[in-house]
């Protein structure tokens, strides 16, 4: 299979989490701001799931750009990501209508964990297809962002039961270090087309 249809299957899911993310957010019967403020806690948890699911769709679109194969195990590692962040709407929902309790928040913090394990074993699925030498594989490293990723999400979940903020903190603080689209593959397919321009001069 040819990598530009598993991506536009995966942007078509990734488009619907959105949407039905958004359709979660009832009007308000009132007029004033003062019917605004019981949404206070759909709206926020909306922000954050938002964050997350651009963050990935960022990402997954890198991933995606230092590739060339797609092996079967490859799409069936995709549709485990893709069964785990269709999950981020209905844990969004529930911490939104029950104003980030603590159960709510671990049970989203255990959502956004899983998507994070499926997503590194995609990454690595993909590394595998395509070798020690490819791109992706020099320019993840020892990948320490995603598995100080792991950590603090489990730190989240924990900290949920004994205060739900404690455990959004953790789960803002992940946001806020991949807020920025991670720029090692960027950086290695820079750095390969130079030394292939090189080679070229040479």
């Amino acid at each position: 299979m040819h990598k530009g249809r598993l991506e536009a299957f995966s942007d078509g899911v990734l488009a619907i989490i959105i949407t039905i993310m958004v359709l979660e957010i009832k009007v308000p019967h009132g007029q004033d701001f003062a019917a605004l403020r019981p949404m206070l806690p759909v709206f926020l948890s909306y922000v954050l799931s938002f964050i997350y699911v651009g963050i990935y769709w960022n990402n997954h679109h890198m991933m995606l750009t230092g590739t060339s194969k797609i092996s079967g195990r490859t799409l069936w590692a995709n549709l485990h990501l893709l069964f785990w962040l269709s999950l981020i709407p209905f844990s969004t929902g529930w911490v939104g209508e029950n104003h980030f309790a603590q159960v709510p928040m671990a049970a989203y913090g255990f959502v956004l964990l899983m998507s994070a394990i499926a997503y590194f074993i995609l990454q690595n699925s993909i590394i595998k297809s395509e070798g020690p030498n490819s791109v992706l594989a020099y320019a993840i490293g020892r990948d320490l962002k995603g598995k100080a990723t792991a950590i603090l999400y489990c730190l989240g979940i924990g900290a949920s039961f004994w205060n739900a903020w404690a455990g959004g903190f953790f789960y803002v603080l992940v946001a806020f270090i991949w807020l920025v689209p991670d720029q090692r593959i960027e950086r290695a397919l820079h750095q390969q087309k130079k030394q292939a321009q090189e080679r070229i001069a040479d």
